[in-house]
């Protein structure tokens, strides 16, 4: 019987589940693509409830480690369960919202003043931003590099030295934001289409087009699994959609 999954306390039971799930992927070998064992046979197995798997699962799940198929198990994302504390996860959990309402007002005013504003140095930029972005995400990556470089290039067409410096000062957490929406199931794909709205209306000089355009991009971002995350839920959040 393995080790990993030998049965177990009662404290912070669902910590103690992805504790014993990483050191199972770990120990039988497991990468990208591999099937972790069934939630009921992991609950009998480690001795606990199956709420408290779905909820450990639910917590890899947010966090881009694997994979949950309806009716067809849990797989994993990656070439192991290696996974940030949950304290860390909850205090993510707290500030994204004011981030992404900052990020909101903010970069939708440096779309609009970059469709006013920019140069043909800026829409160079840009675009090159943009093609970076399509060949991440064609050789399977989340395209974070190409996201950076996108909104960073936007910024820089607004000519606005007060509104760069505010980005600037939360960079770390455009970042986390960033990351976080990226590897939802899905979403590079979407968010390269709408990094190219924004760029089309900047390019036409359309401020109230590209504004619009940004703001619906940012909503997206927005929209991310970590948000839906109950830490003191039951994992009935696991159900994605």
């Amino acid at each position: 019987m393995s080790e990993a999954l030998r049965p177990m306390g009662r404290t912070r039971l669902y910590e103690q589940v992805i504790d014993r799930l990483r050191a199972y992927a770990a120990e039988s070998g497991l990468t990208s693509g591999d099937r972790l064992p069934p939630e009921r046979e992991l609950a009998a197995r480690l001795g606990v409830s199956r709420a408290s798997v779905k909820q450990a699962i639910v917590v890899l799940e947010v966090q881009g480690l694997v994979e949950v198929r309806h009716g067809g198990g849990t797989y994993m994302l990656g070439d192991s369960l290696d996974a940030e504390p949950v304290d860390r996860m909850v205090e993510r959990r707290r500030r994204l919202p004011d981030v992404l309402e900052a990020r909101e007002a903010l970069e939708t005013k440096l779309a609009e003043l970059a469709a006013e504003r920019r140069t043909e140095e800026d829409l160079a930029a840009i675009r090159e931003a943009i093609a970076f972005m399509a060949e991440e995400i064609e050789r399977g990556e989340h395209g974070v590099e190409g996201d950076r470089r996108f909104h960073a290039a936007v910024t820089a067409a607004a000519h606005s030295a007060i509104l760069a410096e505010f980005m600037r000062s939360i960079a770390e957490q455009i970042t986390e934001s960033r990351h976080e929406s990226l590897r939802q199931p899905g979403r590079p794909a979407r968010s390269f289409a709408q990094h190219m709205a924004v760029f089309e209306a900047i390019d036409a000089g359309n401020g109230r087009a590209a504004a619009a355009a940004m703001r619906r991009h940012v909503r997206t971002v927005a929209k991310v699994r970590l948000l839906d995350w109950d830490p003191e839920g039951d994992g009935g959040a696991g159900t994605s959609g």
